[in-house]
């Protein structure tokens, strides 16, 4: 009489045989594998709902007429939809800076407006204070003081700087700190920045 040999079950007792475990994880992988490889939307970009309405956005002294979705920032239509990539996506939640634009002379974050909400202001990026192909006072005066480092940060220091001296012309080393406050540098070049918002402000005597 043939002996037949029971499937080993490695101290299993509740009925799953080695076989069923292995069949399991290998559909686990599969369905792992299929997900990793469908494509993700775009980093940055919010997903579109077709809900398109008419925007003129005045930017630089430029009147720019656009169709926008309610829900973008000024900050995705000026570097996606006008071209003007001074203004950094950052954090992305107000806390960095490096995205401040002008809004009628006032630093703003460009992250936490809405396009719509700009519409019948002036609005001013970085590459609005260029005087053709030359820097302007403040972006000359950042040059000068080496007061930057990686740089990405500094698109948004300029502007914020700019706000502050259009307010304060001749503002107190105080008066700097508080009014930069809203931009972080993470390399650490804070020194060097208020001795550019200085020297700006001499410039401009």
């Amino acid at each position: 009489m043939e002996e037949r040999r029971a499937e080993p079950h490695d101290g299993n007792t509740d009925g799953v045989s080695r076989r069923d475990f292995l069949r399991t994880i290998g559909v686990g992988t599969l369905e792992a594998a299929v997900l990793s490889a469908a494509p993700l939307p775009s980093e940055g970009a919010p997903a579109h709902t077709g809900d398109l309405v008419p925007l003129v956005l005045t930017v630089n002294g430029r009147r720019n007429a656009l169709e926008v979705e309610p829900r973008w920032t000024l900050l995705y239509v000026l570097r996606e939809k006008l071209g003007l990539t001074g203004a950094k996506p950052g954090c992305e939640r107000g806390e960095c800076g490096a995205c401040t634009v002008l809004i009628d002379g006032k630093p703003r974050y460009s992250c936490l407006t809405l396009a719509l909400e700009a519409d019948g202001h002036e609005i001013t990026t970085v590459e609005g204070l260029m005087q053709g192909e030359k820097l302007g006072q403040v972006q000359e005066a950042f040059v000068q003081e080496d007061a930057f480092q990686c740089g990405f940060c500094t698109p948004g220091q300029v502007i914020s700087a700019e706000g502050l001296l259009r307010k304060t012309p001749h503002p107190g080393v105080a008066e700097i700190r508080h009014g930069m406050s809203g931009n972080l540098c993470r390399c650490g070049a804070y020194d060097h920045i208020v001795k550019a918002v200085q020297h700006a402000s001499e410039i401009r005597k």
